[in-house]
């Protein structure tokens, strides 16, 4: 998913109003914000997460 949002960006220059991960929309905060804890937990930890609760 973070991959397909950034090539969005590359080709629009902006990111995507929402995303859509097994046939549920993810609004931008949403997804913005899923991606600002993993990269934090990335740091800290060095390694990526098992898993990644979406916040609603």
């Amino acid at each position: 998913m973070v991959n397909e949002i950034l090539e969005f960006k590359n080709q629009t220059g902006m990111l995507p109003e929402y995303a859509v991960v097994d046939g549920k929309k993810i609004r931008k905060e949403q997804y913005f914000d899923m991606i600002e804890r993993v990269n934090k937990f990335i740091l800290e930890m060095g390694r990526n997460p098992r898993t990644v609760d979406i916040k609603s």
